[in-house]
This record gives structure tokens, sequence and C-alpha cells, in this order.
């Protein structure tokens, strides 16, 4: 099928003002890197996500999920298909009784953690300060400061790949250190059920506070990029490792080891994705070099067709 017959058929789903042809996909990650996606798609609600993909897989056109962009790295040369954005228009939220919390899979962590402070339930606060949205952290099961996605959800609302909407329990989505059965099978996120339980809105306001500090203090968060550019080495940081093979502050182009942490590959100014790219490759070089420790990226790295 060609590309423009399918966006007639998208425009007929989500309204055309939602179909954006050759959009940036620089404006849509927390990088503020990336080429054109060929349609970028805005569904307003959860039946025209599985419209929109069904229509995708009859049109045999490739599709991205998007949330915030914000552990992402899109090619220069963009992405090919369809990028279908959850953030956004899917965000309601819904308290429940014994502080169950039902919320879309658009809803951001730090949104979906200040309506639990507001309703004084605890547990999300450690994840106020992740930059993405709930469906995200649940593909992946975000953590930060002790704290991990599975610890509070009991329940998903996924599409499978073959597009039948399904209930997920806890049990079935089999999270592990970023990692879940969601990811490896291709599911989508659709929405996420939390259990958390009652405490003191003083007392979780206080913890949230204390652990946006402790970001600002060691992150740097003024600065674009993807968050933690690697995963944890089992027994060990990554931005110690890091750090001890002399690699803080190594820059490609626009693309730096943050000086401010060295687990965080930043865009100091007008970095192109292959600056990043060729910046994780030598970063994992050398610490393979001098500490016989592969690191494996947590960035999710989209239009690299060898990645």
């Amino acid at each position: 099928m060609e590309l423009s017959t399918l966006k007639s058929e998208i425009n007929a789903i989500v309204g055309e003002e939602n179909v954006l042809v050759d959009e940036l996909m620089s404006n849509h990650t927390s990088f503020r890197i990336g080429g054109p996606a060929d349609l970028f798609v805005i569904p307003r609600t959860a039946p025209e996500v599985r419209k929109v993909l069904v229509a995708c897989d009859k049109a045999d056109v490739p599709v991205h999920i998007l949330g915030r962009g914000s552990n992402l790295l899109v090619a220069d040369s963009g992405l090919r298909g369809v990028v279908v954005q959850i953030a956004g228009n899917l965000s309601e939220i819904n308290i429940g009784e014994k502080g169950f919390i039902v919320a879309d899979a658009g809803v951001t962590n730090s949104k979906l953690a200040a309506v639990a402070c507001r309703n004084s339930l605890s547990g999300y606060e450690f994840a106020a300060g992740i930059p993405g949205t709930i469906g995200g952290a649940a593909i992946m099961n975000a953590g930060a400061y002790d704290g991990e996605f599975k610890q509070v959800a009991s329940g998903l609302v996924c599409l499978t790949p073959d597009r039948e909407l399904i209930g997920v329990s806890a049990e079935e989505a089999r999270w592990g250190y970023r990692t879940s059965m969601m990811q490896d099978a291709g599911y989508t996120v659709l929405s996420v059920t939390l259990q958390l339980h009652e405490g003191d809105q003083d007392e979780i306001q206080a913890r949230m506070d204390e652990l946006a500090k402790r970001r600002s203090d060691k992150q740097p968060l003024d600065i674009p990029s993807a968050g933690s550019t690697f995963k944890r080495p089992p027994g060990q940081f990554a931005g110690k490792l890091i750090q001890d093979s002399g690699m803080q502050g190594f820059r490609i182009g626009g693309a730096e080891v943050s000086t401010k942490h060295a687990g965080f590959v930043v865009n100091i100014g007008d970095a192109t994705a292959s600056d990043v790219r060729a910046v994780i490759d030598a970063v994992k070089q050398r610490v393979l070099q001098e500490f016989g420790v592969e690191l494996e990226p947590e960035v999710r790295m989209w239009g690299f067709e060898d990645r």
C-alpha cells in the first residue's frame, strides 16, 4: 500500500490534524535529536491506537510506539513508516479504593506521582523525577532510588502484536532489570493499574523534594540527554567504570560524556545521532579494554538498522 493511501485511512481514524508528514523526531525526544518520521500519528483514545496499528499492519508498514521520547536516540536519517505517540491524549487517571490507581499509558511519571501525593498515596515517589510516561515505565520496569515499577504495579491492559486487547497480570509481566515480557514480546501498553498505600501527604512531598534535589545535584538535568545511557552492570556502576576509564568529558561533535555524571551522554549543542552513537561505542570499547566489562546501552535506538 502506498503511504499516501495509508495516511488517508489514518486521517479517517484520528483526524487529519493529528497526522503529521515528515515530522522531525528531534521535536519529540529529550535528546533533541532525530530525523523525520514518514508519518507521525497522535491518537486521541485507546481504540484509535488499536485501529491505527491494525491499519499499519494491513499495509505492511513498520510502526514505532512513542511515549515522551525520554529514553530514545533516533537516527539522523529519521524513521520509515509510522510513529504513534501515546503521550499526550492518553492521560487519564482514576483513583480507586484501597490505594488502587488506574492510569492511561500516556500519563507522565511526574504527574502520576503528584496526583498520588495529593491523594495521600505513597509508593510512587521514586518515579517522580523519571522523565517519561507510565507506559514506558511499565515496558522497561523503570526504577530509581531503590524503587522499581514492579513493586507497585498490579496489572496492565495491552495490545498484543496481533492487536488483541488483553489484561496482563503482574506475574505475567515478568519484570526484570530494565526489561519485561511486554518489551520482549512487542506488546503495546494502554493502561496500568498500581496499588499504592496510604501515607502522610507532607511526608510524601518531602520525599519527592529530597529525591528531586539529589537528582539536580548529581545529574545534568539542564542539558539534553536520554537519562542514564547504560544499564548497571551486575555488582558495579556504569558511571564509575566510565569515570575510572578516563572517558568522562570525552566528546565527539556535539555529544559528550557528561562532566557532571559520567553515566550520561549529553547533547552539548547540535549533536547528531551519529555523534551520540560514536561516543557510546567509544565508551563501551574503552571500558571493555580497561575492565573487561561490556556495557549495555539503556537508551533505545531507532532507525539504526544494525541495532
